[in-house]
């Protein structure tokens, strides 16, 4: 009896054991969290434009790409030749907040870019290249922890890339809306083939509480019928007449982007 005793002990450490190690794997699997930074240029003119341009183009993306930073976007609104308040969204990716806090510190004392950007880092106080600049600082989702570039075949002055931003009354039915967006939303973009670029948590900006993602079309005409199949989605229909999921969005702020020919997608 008492061998029996200690040999069914046995299979239970080895069980537990053999738990652990497969969890641990499971975890160790897990790619981490990407944090991201965008860069919200506001301009007032062409000529602004244009300097923000040649500085991101020649100074600004090249020395990111230098200190380690693989992924710049650079895009511009669709609007932004209309527009009053002309804006150009710098995007870029860090694998921690380390690597971000270094780069932009970096940034600042790299020799090369103040050389090859001087006419926008040396502007004078009244010939600004913009008007304002804003930062807002991301975490990636849990359900899409790595951002993923998209894969078109036509020009890139064709696409259309979305940016939304929804904003939560409160930081419980924000935190919902997230739970949502992992559950639910992220499968049903991946399945129609909306090409998400990043699903992200706001850590600080000049909207709380907030996530903001990208989805990205090869054009207008896309971009709509993909909408279109979103909505009419069984699983959209069942999910968003949930009562858990009620409210949790109180304002929606829609941007459509194209990129640059220098963006790194």
């Amino acid at each position: 009896m008492k061998s029996k005793t200690l040999f069914n002990r046995f299979i239970a450490v080895i069980a537990f054991i053999t738990f652990v190690g497969s969890t641990t794997q499971s975890i160790a699997a897990a790619p981490p969290k990407q944090f991201y930074q965008i860069i919200v240029y506001h301009l007032k003119n062409k000529a602004q434009e244009e300097r923000v341009d040649k500085y991101l183009s020649e100074a600004y993306v090249p020395a990111a790409h230098r200190l380690g930073v693989k992924t710049v976007g650079v895009f511009k609104s669709v609007d932004i030749d209309t527009a009053v308040d002309k804006k150009m969204y710098v995007f870029l990716a860090f694998q921690s907040l380390k690597q971000f806090s270094d780069v932009t510190q970096l940034l600042a004392k790299d020799k090369e870019l103040a050389a090859k950007g001087a006419d926008y880092v040396n502007a004078a106080h009244n010939d600004a290249a913009f008007v304002r600049k804003e930062t807002i600082l991301l975490e990636a989702f849990a359900g899409m922890p790595t951002l993923k570039k998209p894969v078109f075949s036509n020009a890139k002055s064709e696409r259309i890339y979305e940016l939304r931003s929804y904003e939560s009354a409160t930081e419980k039915q924000y935190a919902n809306k997230v739970q949502m967006f992992n559950n639910e939303e992220v499968e049903i973009f991946d399945r129609i083939g909306s090409q998400a670029v990043f699903y992200a948590e706001v850590l600080a900006g000049s909207r709380m509480p907030n996530l903001m993602y990208m989805t990205t079309y090869s054009d207008k005409k896309s971009r709509d019928e993909h909408w279109k199949t979103f909505g009419d989605d069984p699983k959209w229909k069942r999910v968003s007449a949930l009562p858990e999921y009620q409210n949790n969005v109180s304002r929606n702020d829609t941007r459509f982007l194209v990129p640059t020919e220098y963006s790194d997608f």
